[in-house]
């Protein structure tokens, strides 16, 4: 009889495993465990391998039994053999430590994909996603992350990439190529190039901080400004206000603007992923209760509406929605200045200067759509139209610019939308603000401070909330490699959501103030942005630091 059954080979620690399997002793076990204090980020199993306490081909066979998967040597040459990157996106693949290497039936219609850690539940969900789209199965190996990160150093080898940048040792496209590059690699959103008075300034903003990376002699910013303008389609002759796009990096489209500043052309690249994977509601924040989004959201004959400055994660959050909803039995429709993410399955129509988004939308009107989702309510024309498309049996999402939910309504009437229509057809507003999560690596526990805790309790007697603090641990922001030193990792939406009842309906027909509604609002169980930030506080995602660095309150 066994000493254990398949059932219990995941819960059976791998050491404990290993040895069974008389591939390591308890000495081996002991000298990874040392080795794993000094290198905290790598797992169990790969220390074994870098250490090499067993053969390379048995380990990776105790671990596929362990894990129930397959197992895989990858070679260095796989991106030459296989053509990795028309099934999942080389940045996805760095980022997760996943490399599709071929195909496991003649109908090609399930690929094998090898992972460095298969049990991560949410890498596994976000590629089974991306295969999905392109109506292909996964089928699960593992390999050792070093096998994938030595593909990734003989790519960049061939290309004479470096995943670093030396300045002064590098000619001009290449030193290009590799700021945009290591944007990408450190998950940046935007590039700054600065000329400044002796020198150009290179920033990063990742997880909405601006973070300053390096810098360029003086002598070369005439090349690198005229390397932008060519790999953009600027005009090399014009200076100042330019846009342009880069197409040349095969996972992104790269938006590019220039302006002229006193001390030569500022030039700002917006980073944006083609394939880039869409989260669901849950994920960015929103409260984990499927009734609320559904009542918020699943709805028919009316407007919702994201609020919230540039910059906060509106659209991110309009696609979640649209995730939320999509089936095969709805039309949606999308009309973007730009389209940002392209999703299969959606009809998704790009403004152009030609066509607006009021021009567009009335088109749509005539395209037997269900839902409509309006990139931005930016003017009394668009907002009129929408309102009609709303009132004429079509769920209608949008955004506009305010700083809460409740100006919304406000801000509507200012565009010149009657009080009438307004609450005839809106049903709900959420307003939201992105912080930054406190990384997963290196944050560390410790108490609230008494300014902490009178934060707490003055938020929750305004807001009638409960904070309990008992037994309730604080997170201090550290840095480490992985986060690029800051501390934190991603960002997180803390969210109001102001759902419009025929009371609140009644007192905006009623063209009551805002303040009237407000009130409201709040008798109805709304709650304001500040109230979901110190929950997540308590929940270990973010810092009081942060919520008061992003909330007026």
């Amino acid at each position: 009889m066994p000493i254990f059954d398949n059932s219990s080979k995941k819960n059976v620690p791998l050491g404990v495993f290993l040895i069974r399997k008389n591939l390591i002793t308890e000495r081996d076990i002991d000298t990874a465990l040392a080795y794993k204090k000094e290198h905290p980020e790598k797992k169990i199993g790969e220390i074994f391998h870098t250490l090499n306490l067993c053969s390379d081909e048995e380990l990776l066979k105790a671990l596929a039994e362990k894990f129930g998967v397959k197992h895989y040597i990858l070679p260095k040459n796989t991106f030459e053999k296989f053509p990795c990157s028309e099934y999942i996106p080389y940045d996805t693949m760095r980022q997760h430590k996943v490399v599709p290497f071929g195909f496991a039936d003649k109908n090609k219609s399930t690929i094998m994909v090898a992972f460095a850690d298969p049990e991560n539940e949410n890498v596994k969900k976000r590629i089974e996603y991306i295969l999905m789209n392109k109506n292909l199965k996964m089928d699960i190996y593992v390999t050792f992350a070093s096998y994938i990160d030595a593909m990734f150093e003989e790519l960049d080898k061939k290309s004479g990439r470096s995943t670093e940048y030396d300045v002064a040792g590098q000619d001009t496209t290449q030193l290009v190529d590799n700021i945009i590059r290591s944007a990408m690699n450190k998950r940046a959103s935007d590039i700054h190039f600065e000329p400044m008075e002796s020198r150009m300034r290179i920033r990063f903003r990742i997880d909405g901080d601006l973070i300053e990376v390096t810098n360029i002699d003086r002598s070369k910013i005439e090349y690198v400004i005229g390397r932008l303008k060519a790999i953009s389609g600027m005009h090399q002759e014009k200076k100042g206000n330019q846009d342009g796009e880069i197409n040349s990096y095969p996972d992104y489209n790269i938006r590019v603007s220039s302006q002229e500043n006193i001390y030569g052309e500022k030039f700002v690249l917006r980073l944006l992923k083609k394939n880039s994977n869409i989260k669901g509601l849950f994920e960015l924040g929103f409260p984990n209760d499927e009734e609320i989004i559904r009542r918020s959201f699943d709805r028919r004959n009316c407007i919702a509406m994201v609020a919230a400055p540039t910059g906060e994660g509106k659209t991110t959050t309009l696609y979640s929605v649209l995730k939320f909803l999509q089936k095969p039995s709805i039309n949606i429709t999308t009309i973007e200045d730009p389209v940002e993410i392209r999703v299969p399955g959606l009809n998704q129509v790009q403004v152009s200067a030609n066509s607006s988004f009021a021009d567009n939308l009335r088109t749509i009107l005539r395209q037997d759509p269900d839902i409509i989702l309006v990139g931005e309510i930016r003017d009394q024309e668009t907002a009129g139209i929408a309102i009609q498309a709303g009132q004429t049996g079509h769920f209608v999402l949008s955004t506009i610019h305010t700083v809460d939910a409740i100006e919304a309504i406000t801000r509507l009437k200012k565009l010149g939308v009657s009080s009438y229509d307004i609450g005839s057809v809106l049903v709900t507003v959420i307003a939201q603000r992105l912080v930054r999560r406190l990384c997963p690596k290196c944050k560390e526990e410790r108490e609230f401070s008494d300014e902490e805790r009178k934060e707490f309790e003055v938020i929750g007697k305004r807001y009638d909330m409960n904070f309990d603090l008992e037994g309730k641990k604080a997170y201090k922001a550290v840095g480490c490699e992985y986060c690029n030193n800051t501390g934190y990792y991603e960002r997180i939406a803390c969210v109001e959501i102001l759902n419009i009842d025929n009371h609140l309906q009644d007192l905006i027909v009623a063209d009551v103030p805002s303040n009237e509604i407000r009130k409201a609002a709040f008798i109805s169980g709304y709650k304001p942005l500040v109230c979901d930030a110190f929950k997540k506080v308590l929940e270990g995602i973010t810092t009081v630091e942060e919520v008061k660095k992003k909330l007026a309150y």
